[in-house]
């Protein structure tokens, strides 16, 4: 188990390690298992001395978190090579740098499981807790996922702030918290719930954005550092 459990309630540690084993076990939705695995059984020349992970993720964090940020799904090569949710690619690069200058984790880099990165405060998990073809899940797989998601979130009770990665990350934020009307997603929207926590959105760190310069390094920057100061709050 990856679960920080120095200082919670003995029913909380117990209920996070029930989660994160029906997560690991899960093998719902036939394209998803047999992309993981297929992935997990290949490799990438640059892995292939390496045994990947090759099943679902569960959330990686600090389970009294006041802070969760919500992705889209593993990357086939990254978490589903690691078995650590935003671990061992460029993605999390970037993500775990932010929020080491954020005070949210000790370290900055993200390689392993057992690199020694905690994070204080903060929760990450995924949607869809599978690597998906193209990265891009089913409607029926994210739905998949959703009770997965739903109980995440009730255990992380002190949660204040939910950071957004992405469209995908910000609508099943939404799915979950019954946000209607929805306001557009854009980087850096804040949507405060009245009876929850406040949503801030974040352009996704993928290649595609970073390489690009749609999200910059203080961009992220701007967005932990908007959500420590909510979740203190």
């Amino acid at each position: 188990m990856r679960l920080n459990l120095l200082s919670i309630p003995v029913s909380r540690h117990a209920d996070l390690g029930e989660l994160e084993a029906a997560v690991v076990s899960c093998r719902q939705c036939p394209r998803l298992v047999a992309w993981r695995e297929r992935v997990a059984d290949e490799k990438r020349a640059a892995f292939r001395d390496e045994t990947y992970w090759g099943r679902p993720i569960p959330g990686f964090g600090d389970p009294e978190s006041r802070i969760v940020v919500l992705g889209l799904a593993p990357a086939a090569h990254g978490a589903n090579r690691t078995g650590r949710v935003f671990t061992g690619d460029r993605s999390g690069d970037w993500l775990f740098r932010a929020m080491h200058r954020a005070g949210l984790a000790n370290q900055a880099t993200s390689v392993s499981a057992d690199d020694g990165l905690r994070l204080v405060g903060a929760w990450v998990t995924a949607a869809v807790k599978c690597a998906p073809p193209a990265n891009k899940p089913l409607p029926s797989e994210r739905d998949a996922c959703a009770p997965f998601l739903r109980r995440e979130f009730e255990l992380l009770a002190d949660a204040r702030v939910v950071v957004c990665l992405g469209g995908f990350g910000y609508d099943a934020a939404c799915r979950h918290f019954g946000v209607r009307p929805r306001p557009k997603f854009g980087h850096g929207l804040e949507v405060a719930l009245p009876d929850g926590p406040t949503l801030l959105c974040s352009f996704h760190p993928s290649q595609q954005n970073t390489f690009t310069g749609r999200l910059t390094e203080q961009m992220l920057d701007d967005v932990f550092s908007r959500a420590v100061e909510l979740s203190r709050g």
